[in-house]
């Protein structure tokens, strides 16, 4: 047998030795940091309790995505986050807003009586004018009347579109095109005013913000121009159809009609507002689900006030009683002023603005790059036959 070399032996142990000696330093490293971690750490949380360190929201990056939320209980004091909402508020007041309403529907239901009723002020072109005779017209005319009413500070610059002459011919056939060129153009002015390299500081608006269309109370089902306005300004303009002079039905009759109504809407395809499409969340879905089970609402419009029980009403007298305007329980008109102004005009704005007019504008820049790229197709075509004329000539 071979004896085992003295040195080999003392290698291995040595070996043995440095490789203990590394895992123990190994080991007192990982604790010194993790006793040097600990410290940092104590002394952040002091300094978060004195003050000193600034909490800060974890921004998202590209390989973790992190974001954190801090809300009001976990902020150390008041911030003053909140009063961005004064800052808008004084700036909308100072600036004002614009609102552009068009109402539609036959000569006689009232469009310019339930405008005055709506902004209890005499608003619509009949009011404006002290020597008006209403004729009837040969064709659809467009007429608008701007006022700019102010409330507690805030202004608001109101337009009436009108539309004499809707539907008061024998022969209607599209009698809706003036309404649509109408609105078209107002938003073809508005793209104008955004292609131009100088812009204004603010662009006139003068799109076509609601149309309301007035049905007349026949009790039957919607009529085929009814069915064919609706189809086509659906898609370009929020509509909002209400039954006019709803004083004419009994209770049994008005929600017979309204049925009728959905039924036809839905059966024809029409678009009206507020479309389900447009819901951004939950608490939206619901109240605009009860706004779409009145739809449409039945309405009675007058400028009169009578007294009531020793209080001043908006109604309509009759030989039965008074019909007062802003009570439920004899009409709807209070349902109609909440949608329209209390609490669905912005929303009215933010539809015309992003769906609308945003589907106009695509369509409009799309047709010009096409027209560009036409041009330059035909341009390139006849650049090359020219050119290949001239070297069959030189050929020759």
């Amino acid at each position: 047998m071979e004896e085992v070399k003295p040195s080999a032996v003392e290698d291995k142990a040595a070996a043995e030795e440095a490789v203990e000696e590394r895992v123990a330093q190994e080991k007192t490293e990982d604790s010194t940091a993790q006793n040097k971690e600990t410290e940092e750490r104590e002394v952040d949380v002091e300094r978060e309790m004195e003050g000193e360190v600034e909490v800060v929201t974890p921004c998202p990056t590209e390989s973790h995505g992190l974001q954190g939320t801090i809300k009001g209980h976990d902020l150390f004091g008041y911030v003053g986050i909140e009063a961005v909402l004064d800052q808008m508020r004084r700036k909308t007041m100072k600036a004002g807003f614009e609102f552009n309403i068009m109402v539609v529907g036959q000569s006689g239901l009232g469009k310019s009586t339930l405008v005055n009723t709506l902004f209890k002020s005499k608003v619509s072109r009949k009011s404006c004018s002290p020597n008006y005779e209403e004729k009837i017209s040969k064709t659809v005319k467009l007429q608008s009347v701007s006022h700019v009413i102010e409330e507690k500070g805030v202004k608001m610059k109101l337009t009436v579109i009108d539309t004499p002459g809707f539907g008061d011919q024998i022969n209607n056939e599209n009698c809706w095109e003036p309404i649509v060129s109408y609105v078209n153009e107002q938003y073809e002015r508005y793209l104008k005013e955004e292609l131009y390299v100088n812009r204004k500081p603010r662009i006139p608006d003068t799109r076509v913000h609601c149309c309301v269309y007035f049905l007349p109370a026949t009790g039957h089902w919607l009529r085929p121009i009814d069915v064919e306005f609706m189809k086509r300004l659906g898609k370009i303009v929020s509509i909002v159809p209400i039954i006019a002079k709803a004083d004419t039905l009994t209770m049994e009759e008005r929600q017979e009609f309204k049925q009728r109504i959905r039924q036809d809407l839905n059966a024809n395809g029409i678009r009206v507002y507020p479309q389900t499409e447009y819901d951004e969340d939950p608490e939206d879905r619901i109240l605009n689900d009860k706004i779409r089970e009145n739809i449409p609402f039945a309405v009675v419009g007058t400028d009169k006030e009578h007294q009531v029980n020793g209080n001043k009403v908006l109604g309509r007298k009759t030989k039965w009683g008074i019909i007062e305007v802003e009570n439920v329980a004899h009409c709807e008109f209070t349902n109609l002023r909440d949608l329209l102004i209390r609490s669905h005009l912005q929303d009215l704005k933010d539809v015309t603005h992003n769906i609308h007019y945003e589907t106009f504008r695509v369509r409009r820049l799309n047709e010009s790059n096409l027209t560009v790229h036409g041009l330059a197709l035909v341009r390139d075509g006849e650049r090359k036959t020219e050119e290949e004329s001239e070297g069959w000539r030189g050929g020759e």
